[in-house]
């Protein structure tokens, strides 16, 4: 894939998988990652006047005003790492956002955005199971991936530990808004002609596979 196809983002409710496949597809074009998600939970990590504010939305399965985000995208895309391009995972999840993405990158015209379609059903049981790594932040579920060790990371040996917006009235919550805020960006980008939707069910590689046959990739 050229550059100008590597300007890519991830679509989908929480718990689609959106991470996971962010990932693959970063090695694969060997373009970053972007997980504005990550960037926050780091920041409050660090306990960060940003952190502190954003952890009382976050806990509570609310977004990040749109213009913090925005700000957050703007200074991680200027790095010279993202040149060639990135893949942007938890960014935009509302229209105002994809408005200010779009006025930010101009120079990307070529900017796609692939929609992961996974039933709400499916996706509560997801969340519901799913543990992360407090060292590297890999992602565990414990039916579907459990990590060899229970409570333990495979890649880095950190332990595993259940988010608070991963818990059922968090997870909830996040999918209200969800529907109320990011669904509208499906319309958004289908009007420019810039949305590719893939079904988001089963295994990360059969859902890679789909996604770079979508994105015209090649695996």
């Amino acid at each position: 894939m050229g550059s100008s196809r590597a300007h890519v983002v991830l679509l989908g409710p929480p718990g689609a998988g959106k991470g996971t496949q962010a990932g693959m597809l970063s090695r694969h074009l060997e373009v970053p990652h972007i997980s504005t998600g990550d960037i926050l939970r780091d920041e409050v990590q660090r306990g960060s006047e940003l952190g502190i504010k954003a952890k009382g939305l976050m806990d509570k399965g609310e977004l990040v005003p749109d213009d913090v985000m925005v700000g957050i995208v703007r200074d991680r895309i200027a790095g010279a790492d993202c040149a060639e391009g990135f893949i942007l995972d938890g960014f935009p999840r509302s229209v105002p956002q994809a408005v200010g993405l779009e006025k930010l990158n101009g120079v990307i015209p070529s900017l796609l955005a692939v929609s992961l379609a996974v039933p709400l059903d499916e996706v509560v049981e997801r969340l519901g199971q799913r543990r992360t790594c407090q060292g590297c932040k890999a992602m565990f579920h414990e039916t579907l991936n459990p990590p060899k060790v229970a409570g333990v990371c495979d890649r880095c040996g950190a332990t595993l530990y259940q988010r608070e917006d991963d818990q059922k009235d968090v997870i909830e919550a996040r999918l209200e808004v969800y529907q109320r805020e990011t669904s509208p960006l499906l319309s958004f980008y289908r009007q420019r002609g810039a949305l590719v939707e893939v079904d988001g069910t089963g295994s990360a590689n059969e859902v890679f596979q789909r996604l770079v046959d979508g994105l015209g990739a090649g695996a």
